[in-house]
């Protein structure tokens, strides 16, 4: 069955685009709630296999150090991206997380632009541009579950 992983910097716009992908009938999962990273930083390796197993399309989303590990099991590893100035400010303003309001958070995500982006780029099947309507991005996504194996 299909399934896509959605990763990306932080703003990147990988929440938003999950919660459309889910108004439209999707099953989504964002790691980044509900106990699926561990207190180190990396996904709970027996829950996502187990999720992995199921035979469902299906969209993730998440970014941490061991997604690498699970990306034979994707169908496709698209990257959201976005220019550093754009992920800044959306963080900053968004209200359904802290992270990134304050000066070291946001240090800390440019930094990550530099060390992480790069590797996630040269692990991803298609990187989207997150500036992108959200409808547009949606639909690009779908088209993957419906041409995927």
């Amino acid at each position: 069955m299909t399934r896509i992983l959605i990763t990306g910097m932080s703003g990147a716009g990988k929440t938003t685009v999950l919660r459309e992908l889910s108004r439209r009938g999707h099953r989504t999962i964002d790691t980044d709630h509900d106990g699926w990273v561990l207190p180190d930083g990396t996904w709970d390796e027996t829950r996502m296999s187990a999720l992995l197993e199921m035979h469902m399309p299906l969209f993730v989303s998440g970014t941490v150090e061991n997604q690498g590990a699970f990306y034979d099991r994707f169908s496709a590893v698209v990257l959201l991206s976005a220019p550093a100035e754009i992920l800044i400010e959306r963080v900053s303003l968004r209200a359904n997380n802290s992270y990134g309001r304050s000066t070291a958070d946001q240090a800390e995500i440019l930094q990550f632009i530099l060390d992480v982006e790069p590797l996630l780029r040269g692990g991803a099947t298609l990187e989207l541009d997150g500036r992108r309507p959200v409808s547009e991005l949606a639909d690009e996504l779908e088209r993957l579950i419906r041409v995927s194996p």
